[in-house]
């Protein structure tokens, strides 16, 4: 059993390492000198050895030396003298001057300072003269460093860096597009060399934390710990991240190593690593790639702020107009960020309604999205000119827009596939081909991406009393490649009760819409319908009967011919695929979405664009204003409480579409006379006639208020009305996407094995990030 170092020398250790401890030069002022730290005395000049340590492994003395101080003063340093065994160790004792280093064995030839002993273990150092020299210090043991970092020296993380260092260029592959460029040894975590770094398990973690979190949170998440792991270097000085930007990603990225049990990094932690604004730090995400970095250009002098310029947008462009025009509309527009690209690019959207921010009673939503495929770019410009317009037109007094924003709140994301564009726009406007740019950085094709519910319909549909309504997301989708952006899509439409949708596209001139799977596997052109087709009919004709060149006769029009068909089209009847984005808004929300070729070139030139804006405009309105069709209404209970997930049936259409958490419902609905039956667990199910006119623009108001059911005898008896298997159904939410895929992967197998993200890091040896484990 090891025996305790005296309280005497251990209290003083700790001194040593809580804060620097200067005395006054007594020496050069001929004054008394004070008495040695182990209670004897000192002879001024000439050192004074204490005595012999029993407490130490060897018998041989531990001592303190002070060092010179700033303006004549002594520093209690972390040198400590030990001898070794079998060794005639004689520990010098005095003022600094050379002598003061830590040595390990025999005076003279062949002693070795400490320094030079843990300097050869440090990769790219040599074991031969690194640091052999007199007055060398030592780097201390982390226990021995303070919260506050304190103790003299190089060695304690920080240290080093936070009082003098030097700037080196960061190198690091993980960390290139950092929003620094240099750095400084040794790091915030005891690395000394670049070696170090890019051989720690902190380092292969970043590397590889974009894979295990599948683009979660990803590239923040990697550049906060590059941040940490090779902090910044300005003018000779390390700067450290701030904490606010740590706490905000750790709150909203725990849940994804949750998911894959996963222990938050240890670097990363926000309260030890990051610092304050008080204290000078930085926002490491302030440029993440694809920032906005470029300026938009000023409006040229005689235009008004109304002035649309029908040009290409680049990523940073396309931000600074969007956050632009909700600056200059604050009161009727919004931007925010549904998540971000494979590449980190962000995927902003800007919304107008009355109350930007939230949803309002009764109020419908409505989304439009463009760049799904990131060659097809039309539809992302137009989405850039319709906010503009929007707002533009609003201020302006355009009673038409001021009435559609004050009844809809309408979504506008422009690009879907940021990453994608970058590819296509490398190649140029007039580039038609059909795969450059197309997929997103992943190599998905995004608008092949998300679950395939169309097959489960089919499935089940030949039962006569079923009814659909939510289809679940079935587990094996996860185990698949799913895209960032499929996944803020799906998040995005689980946030927002959205009643209409219209994703743009190009490469044709045609509406389609569900379903785009063909109902006969066999059978790649087959007509396809689902329950609602006539509305789904009415929605795709809103669009194409306003535009000039889908109703043009003319036999130079591009594209399919289509206008037998008025050009809208069923998709499956054009074209079957699976995992299409308007499916899956059809089966798993109340969402009706129609698909729009806004024309046969998919990157047109700048001089096409005007002409593009102009067909497409009034288009665009017309189907937005398509949302206020049907019947809309508040479901209730008898005490006026909302009921949330409420089904509303219509008879003779078997799709039933559910409430949203304030009871409010919008059911898209054709013309003519309709039984609408409102239905929750719990409560008698209500019955009403409807007739809707077929010049009826507005939604006709159809409450209802649901009565409790008396609870008797044969009320056990009666089971559950049958629905989707497995699906959300009225009464169950659906699953969080970044949850399913790593469900089955969370819990160790049988004798307690490693997660399966575990074979990253078994190359390290000894050197795994245990640290990572939750068991």
């Amino acid at each position: 059993m090891r025996t305790p170092p005296p309280p005497l020398l251990f209290a003083m250790l700790v001194l040593a390492a809580a804060r620097p401890w200067c005395e006054p030069n007594t020496h050069a002022a001929g004054k008394a000198v004070p008495p040695a730290p182990w209670g004897g005395t000192r002879r001024p000049g000439t050192g004074n050895s204490p005595p012999r340590d029993p407490w130490s492994p060897s018998g041989h003395p531990v001592t303190l030396d002070f060092g010179v101080c700033p303006g004549g003063g002594n520093r209690l340093s972390e040198r400590i003298q030990a001898g070794t065994p079998g060794r005639n160790a004689q520990a010098a004792w005095g003022q600094r001057s050379g002598q003061g280093a830590l040595q390990v064995g025999s005076e003279g030839a062949g002693a070795r300072t400490l320094q030079e002993e843990r300097s050869s273990e440090v990769p790219g150092s040599s074991r031969k003269g690194a640091a052999s020299g007199p007055g060398k210090l030592l780097t201390p043991p982390s226990h021995l460093c303070g919260v506050d970092n304190s103790v003299s020296g190089s060695g304690c993380p920080g240290t080093a860096a936070a009082d003098s260092a030097t700037c080196v260029d960061l190198q690091l592959q993980t960390c290139s597009d950092a929003s620094y460029n240099q750095t400084t040894f040794p790091t915030l975590l005891e690395h000394w060399s670049r070696a170090a770094v890019e051989s720690s398990s902190e380092y292969i973690l970043l590397s590889v934390l974009h894979h295990l979190l599948e683009g979660q949170c990803n590239p923040d998440l990697r550049l906060l710990g590059c941040a940490v792991l090779v902090p910044r270097c300005e003018g000779g000085r390390a700067r450290r991240p701030c904490r606010h930007v740590c706490e905000a990603l750790r709150d909203a990225c725990q849940p994804a190593f949750d998911a894959i049990d996963m222990a938050w990094p240890y670097f990363l932690d926000c309260g030890h690593y990051f610092v304050g604004q008080e204290e000078g730090c930085y926002n490491p995400l302030e440029k993440l790639r694809g920032g906005l970095d470029v300026v938009e250009e000023a409006l040229p002098s005689g235009h008004p702020p109304t002035f649309l310029r029908f040009t290409h947008h680049s990523y940073a462009q396309m931000v600074h107009v969007l956050k632009q025009t909700a600056a200059r509309c604050t009161h009727i527009a919004k931007t925010y960020s549904i998540g971000r690209s494979f590449d980190g690019r962000e995927l902003l959207v800007i919304e107008f309604s009355s109350l930007p921010g939230q949803h309002e009673l009764m109020e419908p939503e409505v989304k439009l999205i463009g760049n799904i495929h990131g060659n097809e770019v039309a539809g992302r410009e137009m989405l850039i000119y319709l906010a503009q317009y929007l707002c533009s037109e609003y201020l302006l007094g355009s009673a038409r827009i001021q009435r559609l924003l004050n009844t809809t709140r309408v979504h506008l994301l422009p690009s879907m596939n940021p990453d994608g564009y970058e590819v296509a726009a490398a190649e140029g406007a007039g580039y038609n081909g059909w795969t450059s740019g197309r997929q997103n950085a992943q190599n998905l094709d995004l608008n092949r991406n998300f679950p395939d519910l169309t097959s489960e319909y089919y499935r089940l549909a030949s039962a006569r009393s079923m009814r659909s309504g939510r289809i679940a997301i079935p587990q094996h989708y996860w185990w698949g490649k799913v895209a960032p952006e499929t996944k803020a899509i799906m998040k995005w439409m689980r946030t927002i009760p959205f009643v209409l949708s219209a994703s743009l596209h190009g490469g044709d001139l045609v509406v389609s819409y569900p379903f785009d799977f063909s109902k006969h596997p066999q059978e790649e052109k087959m007509f396809s319908p689902t329950p609602d087709e006539k509305m789904f009919k009415l929605l795709a004709k809103a669009y194409a009967d306003v535009h000039p060149m889908m109703m043009d006769k003319s036999e130079n029009r591009c594209g399919g011919n289509f206008l037998k068909k008025g050009s809208v089209i069923n998709g499956a009847d054009w074209y079957s695929f699976t995992g299409g984005m308007s499916d899956f808004n059809y089966l798993h929300s109340n969402c009706f979405e129609i698909t729009v070729e806004l024309g046969c070139v998919k990157f047109p030139a700048e001089e096409a664009l005007y002409t593009i804006w102009q067909h497409n405009k009034e288009p665009l309105l017309n189907f937005v204003e398509m949302v206020h069709r049907g019947i809309k209404g508040v479901v209730m209970d008898k005490f006026g409480k909302p009921v949330k997930n409420a089904r509303i049936l219509v008879k003779g259409i078997r799709h039933d579409i559910t409430t949203a958490p304030d009871g409010d419902y919008w059911r898209l609905l054709p013309p003519g006379s309709h039984i609408v039956i409102a239905q929750a667990p719990g409560y008698a199910k209500v019955i009403k006639k409807v007739t809707i006119p077929a010049r009826m623009k507005r939604a006709g108001r159809v409450d209802f208020i649901l009565q409790p059911l008396r609870i008797g005898p044969k009320t056990f008896l009666l089971g559950p009305r049958r629905s989707w298997p497995g699906g959300a159904g009225p009464h169950r939410e659906p699953e969080e996407p970044n949850q399913e895929p790593l469900g089955a992967r969370r819990q160790p197998a049988a004798g307690g094995s490693k997660p399966w993200w575990w074979s990253y890091f078994t190359s390290l040896g000894q050197h795994q990030p245990r640290w990572l484990l939750k068991y």
